[in-house]
């Protein structure tokens, strides 16, 4: 009889995942929809950290113009309907979470949505530099042509990634709330925590270049530490 309400419980819990991931994507293509109707001003600011004799991109094909609006429509859904994906991935933990647990997840919401919009703008702060960095090679050497599509694929990447990144120190909080993690085990592995970050930086940011691994790095490593206080003080109140 145990048994089969475990396998239930699971079944439901299984149910419940994939009925918010449906919501999840119907989300996201909705805010792709208003995202492809803003794509074009948003592509003129993606097009902004340029070198100033880069101003025009090229498309190969027919259909490039097409794709690369689709993407930056897929680019602003992620981004629109973030508030959407932390809501359900909140209702999706909340039923294995004490109240006291329960009260924490609300703030943490506001501030993953927060530090998320501080990530991409600190990745759209980095662009410049990195793109002066790559392209400073083919000086002398290469005729450079770059094209819309690989150029879009490569900002919103980096946006994304940086963003993303920027979840870490919610991530690290949370973990210790419930219980998962501790103050003591984690700055007992501040080493390989550093060097997971630095191989995480290098693996997410696109392009290859030694700026925006060392820059996302950096930034890791800070909310790491700042996590570390805020789960010390955390535990002392």
């Amino acid at each position: 009889m145990t048994q089969d309400e475990d396998t239930m419980s699971l079944l439901e819990h299984l149910e419940e995942l994939r009925s918010r991931l449906i919501k999840v994507v119907i989300s996201v293509v909705l805010a792709a929809v208003v995202g492809f109707i803003l794509a074009r001003p948003v592509i003129e600011i993606l097009m902004a950290p340029l070198p100033d004799e880069y101003e025009r991109l090229v498309i190969l094909g027919p259909a490039d113009a097409f794709s690369v609006q689709l993407k930056v429509a897929v680019f602003l859904g992620i981004a629109f309907a973030m508030p959407v994906i932390l809501f359900h991935i909140w209702r999706f933990v909340t039923p294995g979470l004490t109240s006291g647990e329960r009260r924490f997840v609300w703030p943490a919401v506001l501030v993953a949505m927060l530090l998320f919009v501080l990530g991409m703008g600190v990745g759209y702060l980095v662009l410049s530099y990195a793109l002066t960095f790559l392209l400073g090679f083919a000086e002398g050497f290469f005729e450079v042509t770059l094209t819309a599509e690989r150029y879009i694929g490569f900002v919103t990447t980096m946006l994304l990634a940086f963003g993303l990144v920027f979840e870490f120190p919610v991530v690290l909080i949370g973990l210790s709330r419930v219980g998962i993690l501790s103050y003591r085990r984690l700055a007992a592995q501040r080493r390989w925590a550093l060097l997971g970050i630095v191989v995480a930086a290098v693996l997410l940011t696109p392009g290859g270049d030694v700026f925006s691994p060392m820059i996302m790095s950096g930034l890791m490593y800070v909310l790491f530490e700042g996590s570390l206080l805020v789960i010390r003080l955390s535990r002392r109140g």
